[in-house]
């Protein structure tokens, strides 16, 4: 394996180019055409579905299970708080500088570079007992119908497991609680204030809260734990004179693997006078199945695992997944967001052993 070192710094020049192609949600398409330009170049053929892109190797196998390599080519908007310009960055001898380098760009140039190792390396795929697929999406930043979504519902039968790559610091996340926001509604009766007439629609939400606040449910994840909700907005009211006909609230909670969101919404709503509903039902919660040879390989491999307080693409695949890659979860959506050289050069070395740990 003494060719790696020659991948990474290939990574890392890679990386530091795709940085100056804009590529906000939504509006990848140049930057997905120089990734396949990319691999084009490599002899690989990949397959464009939108603006994502998916390369199998130049002879697949069908004996062995598909492991996809997956990550997103697209960015946040970014920050006027960047002290350079965001798509024009500053060369740095240790950091490659840029919005969307770290999340998840790194991931994007570790991953693709490692499939490019295994694919130019046949004494290496052969040994292997999976077959690497790479899988580069579009739209993830903004949950977007034509990215993950729109793979796993027109290519069901894609892979059998995946890596999914966000910056976790070479941990692997096996597992991430998903997201519900719920918009609540109380309605009451407006009235004179002076007279006190009406009933007031704010009270009947302040008795919501109150449940809301003292509320346990019931199903405890064995990953994950209890699932956490929050009451995190509240408005009402349009004159100090008038008794409020309707108050609303905002709640976060993010679920565990052992409710569905439909199923929280029903729970709450059966305790609750207000009318809830779910702003989106389809960020749920991802746990990697116990006893999966993703788990084995990160035990074999000595990787130290976490449960992810963040969402990513892992929950728009109906497949076991562990999501790990280079970089830092707190340098996102931030000015003057970087990655470090050396976190890419580990990176490579991390999805290499780990692949080839794979049982």
């Amino acid at each position: 394996m003494e060719s790696i070192g020659r991948y990474c710094e290939e990574a890392i020049l890679f990386l530091e180019k795709m940085i100056t192609i804009p590529s906000l949600s939504f509006e990848e398409a140049e930057r997905a055409e120089f990734i396949v330009q990319y691999l084009r170049d490599r002899s690989l053929e990949p397959e464009l579905l939108g603006n994502n892109i998916i390369v199998r190797l130049p002879k697949p196998s069908s004996n062995r299970p598909v492991l996809m390599l997956n990550s997103h080519i697209d960015t946040i908007k970014p920050s006027e708080l960047y002290t350079f310009d965001p798509f024009n960055p500053p060369l740095d001898k240790e950091r490659i500088l840029g919005v969307g380098s770290n999340d998840a760009g790194g991931s994007v140039t570790s991953l693709l570079h490692t499939f490019l190792y295994f694919a130019e390396h046949k004494e290496h795929l052969e040994s292997l007992k999976v077959e690497p697929l790479l899988v580069l999406t579009a739209e993830e930043e903004r949950s977007g119908p034509n990215g993950m979504s729109r793979i796993s519902s027109e290519m069901p039968d894609l892979a059998d497991m995946a890596i999914v790559g966000e910056p976790t610091g070479m941990h692997a996340a096996i597992a991430e609680r998903g997201l519900l926001v719920i918009d609540a509604t109380a309605k009451g009766v407006s009235g004179h204030a002076a007279r006190n007439d009406g009933e007031n629609a704010i009270l009947i939400a302040l008795d919501d809260i109150s449940i809301l606040r003292n509320f346990v449910f019931e199903k405890i994840s064995p990953t994950m734990g209890t699932t956490h909700l929050n009451v995190t907005q509240i408005n009402a009211g349009t004159a100090h004179n008038v008794i409020p006909d309707e108050c609303s609230f905002v709640m976060d909670i993010r679920p565990t693997d052992v409710y569905t969101n439909p199923e929280i919404i029903e729970i709450l709503q059966k305790r609750l006078r207000s009318t809830l509903k779910a702003r989106n039902l389809t960020n749920r919660s991802s746990a990697t199945p116990i006893g999966h040879p993703l788990l084995d390989a990160a035990e074999r491999c000595s990787i130290e695992t976490f449960i992810s307080p963040t969402t990513s693409d892992w929950m728009r695949l109906k497949i076991p997944a562990i999501k790990m890659g280079p970089g830092e979860s707190s340098r996102s959506h931030k000015a003057d967001e970087f990655i470090l050289k050396e976190e890419i050069r580990h990176a490579i070395h991390t999805y290499i052993n780990f692949i080839t740990h794979l049982k």
